[in-house]
């Protein structure tokens, strides 16, 4: 208590809902009461702390210098409440439960299916929330404790996101079984690469990272004649055109209209990793789906 006015939780969501909104008719909108309640709402908390947390002068509300460092901790506090509501109701016989999980776009194409499924099988009780999103978003979204698992690759990770290896993944080039390249059975050199027009996923993915970095490494220069942000529409394209890729062998495998190339010199593997974050409560769902993935992944 400050003052004599009692800070409450209510108080926090309401300070929130207007930051992010910057606009109290839409914050009111939201969160299903008035816009007087509100704006009473929010000067019952700065009263209670004494200083002026929004700034209301413009045409959008604005927090203060104050404002953005109280938001700070109490977003803090509205996710450690979270988390200990999920940890009360977690069910340890796995009976029902939620969990929120996060793959980067090319998992999205090979993995998620049969882990999901596997999962499902395993435990039918428990409801399945599966997002793509690039791994800078999976990161963030754990430290902000909107997501309980992600899967992405090992590298240098946000602090406070935990890792551990999942499965190696291997690449290669990947034409249609029509491209005059799909009959060669020796390995291609990486300086042949810019004879061939490429599609390739777009910046935003760490896939073409890892790409980009080999072609620089090997000082080839290659001609990128399309970018796409779907692994769908790049297969589709692969197979009708006489363009090429690369691709993860394991969605090559899966597509038996896909060839894959290999490079001299190969492509580099990468490292496939569970992400969650560091001091987050694990829940019994989440423990069950980190004990499928690492079985799933072992090599038969």
């Amino acid at each position: 208590m400050v003052g004599r006015v009692t800070v409450e939780l209510r108080h926090l969501r309401y300070l929130l809902a207007v930051a992010e909104h910057a606009n109290f008719t839409r914050a009111a909108e939201e969160l299903h009461i008035s816009q007087p309640t509100l704006s009473q709402q929010v000067k019952q908390l700065e009263k209670a702390l004494g200083v002026q947390l929004l700034d209301r002068t413009g045409r959008s509300v604005r927090l203060t210098d104050a404002g953005a460092t109280y938001l700070h901790h109490a977003r803090e506090v509205l996710r450690d409440l979270a988390a200990g509501e999920r940890a009360v109701l977690d069910v340890q016989d796995l009976s029902r439960g939620h969990l929120r999980l996060a793959v980067t776009p090319t998992f999205t194409a090979y993995l998620v299916g049969p882990l999901t499924g596997e999962f499902r099988a395993a435990h039918p009780g428990i409801s399945l929330d599966v997002r793509e999103m690039t791994q800078d978003r999976i990161e963030a979204a754990l430290l902000a404790d909107e997501l309980d698992l992600g899967v992405a690759f090992r590298g240098d990770h946000l602090p406070g996101v935990d890792s551990a290896a999942l499965l190696t993944e291997s690449l290669s080039l990947v034409v249609g079984r029509r491209h005059p390249l799909a009959r060669r059975r020796r390995p291609l050199p990486v300086a042949e690469v810019a004879a061939q027009p490429l599609a390739l996923l777009s910046a935003d993915f760490a896939t073409r990272g890892h790409i980009d970095a080999y072609f620089a490494e090997h000082r080839a220069r290659v001609r990128v004649a399309v970018e796409a942000n779907s692994v769908t529409a790049l297969i589709e394209m692969i197979r009708r055109t006489d363009l090429v890729t690369v691709l993860p062998d394991a969605i090559t495998r899966g597509h038996p209209e896909l060839h894959p190339i290999s490079l001299d010199p190969g492509l580099p593997t990468r490292t496939a990793c569970l992400l969650r974050r560091a001091s987050a409560y694990q829940s019994a769902a989440s423990r069950a789906f980190v004990h499928i993935a690492r079985r799933s992944a072992r090599p038969s």
